[in-house]
């Protein structure tokens, strides 16, 4: 097929399907034809532009460029593309790439391109390389302020790798714990820095500290001097992997006893060395002192995080478990075994078994004794026998239907519930209620169910 037998109009149609725009000019300039490829340029109103000049569709600064490529003299074969504004009906700018190649009569044909697409992707392109940008600065900012508390703390810090136990960063108070400034640290064995005899235990916390993922304590002596200190281990994970962020604190002697003597010494020692976790309070809760082991159940580092605080904040129920205890202890009642939660400080809450004792020397405090549940759990999970008044249960198989059986047991075991709720905070309805989970009148509905509540209790309930 020979282009010359297709005429103008017929051309343009043909150039306008495979490219964006193509216009056929008069030689006064004005545009005869029209054919758009892309439903976009439609919406741009390339069709009003027929019937008028062509250097009249663009903005100012593209006039001259028009000009150019409708001048007389101009090159055939000069195929050089330029950039060219249309404005849109909406107030915007179209950009818009144009060739002009001669045709028979003194016409032309413009061949556009559009370059919204293109000019949208380099806005894309330009907005995520600032956020990039302003993301990596802010980085920056946070890096530096972490090197600087990581590098002015007086505390001992290190990073140590999981996988390997090799030190991947130690602060200058590792250096001057370790009176080994001129040694580098960074890639020695952590387990190095202790001497042999406490080495098993600090590899046992690093073992326990990535197992549970809480924070773990122990005590050690440093390698390179007569030192005691506390190693507190808890692990994070980043994208290199899993890290042991490692505290080291030097123990200090503990402060002698009003009177000096050997029993208040020993006393002393025997309640900071104690299996279980141990508190001392005052009347009004603020805590006054906490052993190792209280630190690890409350998930802490140093016994400042919770001194001169409320020990209620601490207490699942808060005031609930509080005023239990506090009723008791003010009347020298002791507390045994009395079953709560604590919260963490890492937010996480931990099923504990709580004693308590009032002590009116020197002064008057609570002192708590606090059991992690879970440990004794697990420790008693293979010796777990069924409890004698079920096992009594099998022997009515048979003689009973499983319905009533079941439903006496049910009842039996939400009335020891009620009553041990009540035992525990002194008769307080509203306190056994919270305690129990349950409103203050579903709790009034299960004792006069039980019969626990007197007659004049009941009429209390109605009013």
């Amino acid at each position: 097929m020979n282009p010359k037998d297709l005429d103008t109009s017929t051309f343009s149609a043909l150039l306008g399907a495979v490219s964006d725009v193509s216009l056929t000019i008069a030689s006064n300039g004005v545009i005869e034809v029209v054919s758009t490829g892309q439903d976009m340029m439609a919406a741009l109103g390339c069709q009003s532009w027929m019937g008028k000049r062509w250097v009249d569709t663009v903005t100012v600064e593209s006039k001259k460029k028009i000009e150019e490529l409708l001048a007389p003299d101009r090159d055939p074969s000069d195929l050089t593309w330029r950039h060219v504004n249309h404005p849109t009906p909406s107030g915007n700018e179209a950009a818009i790439q144009y060739i002009t190649v001669p045709l028979a009569g003194n016409k032309r044909l413009a061949v556009g391109r559009n370059l919204e697409r293109l000019a949208e992707l380099q806005r894309r392109l330009v907005e995520t390389q600032q956020s990039v940008e302003r993301d990596y600065l802010r980085l920056r900012h946070i890096e530096a302020r972490y090197r600087v508390l990581f590098e002015s703390s007086p505390e001992a810090v290190l990073m140590v790798d999981t996988k390997s136990s090799r030190i991947v960063e130690a602060n200058m108070g590792v250096q001057t714990l370790l009176k080994d400034a001129s040694k580098r640290l960074v890639g020695r064995d952590f387990r190095e820095c202790f001497n042999a005899q406490t080495t098993a235990d600090v590899e046992s916390l690093l073992r326990t500290a990535l197992a549970t993922g809480r924070v773990e304590m122990c005590a050690a002596q440093l390698a390179n001097a007569p030192t005691a200190v506390t190693v507190s281990a808890i692990v994070f994970r980043q994208e290199g992997g899993a890290q042991f962020l490692i505290r080291l604190n030097r123990q200090t002697a503990a402060s002698p006893t009003p009177d000096n003597s050997d029993t208040a010494l020993v006393l002393s020692t025997a309640m900071e060395n104690f299996p279980d976790g141990w508190v001392l309070t005052d009347p009004t809760g603020t805590v006054k002192s906490i052993n190792e082991e209280g630190m690890a159940l409350f998930g802490l580092t140093a016994p400042s995080q919770v001194i001169g605080q409320s020990l209620e904040r601490w207490l699942s129920r808060g005031s609930v478990d509080w005023g239990v205890f506090n009723t008791s202890l003010k009347q020298q009642l002791p507390v045994r075994n009395f079953a709560t939660e604590l919260k963490t400080l890492s937010g996480m809450t931990l099923p504990v078994e709580v004693s308590a004792v009032y002590l009116s020397k020197p002064e008057p405090m609570y002192a708590f004794f606090v059991r992690d549940m879970d440990r004794r759990l697990q420790a008693n999970s293979t010796t777990q026998t069924l409890p004698a008044p079920f096992a009594e249960l099998s022997q009515l198989v048979g003689r009973r239907p499983i319905k009533d059986i079941v439903g006496e047991t049910v009842d039996t075991i939400e009335r020891l519930c009620i009553e041990a709720a009540l035992e525990l905070t002194h008769n307080n309805r509203a306190s056994a209620a919270e305690m129990l989970g349950l409103s203050r009148q579903s709790l009034y509905v299960k004792l006069r169910r039980f019969g626990i509540l007197s007659e004049n209790d009941a009429d209390a309930s109605l009013n």
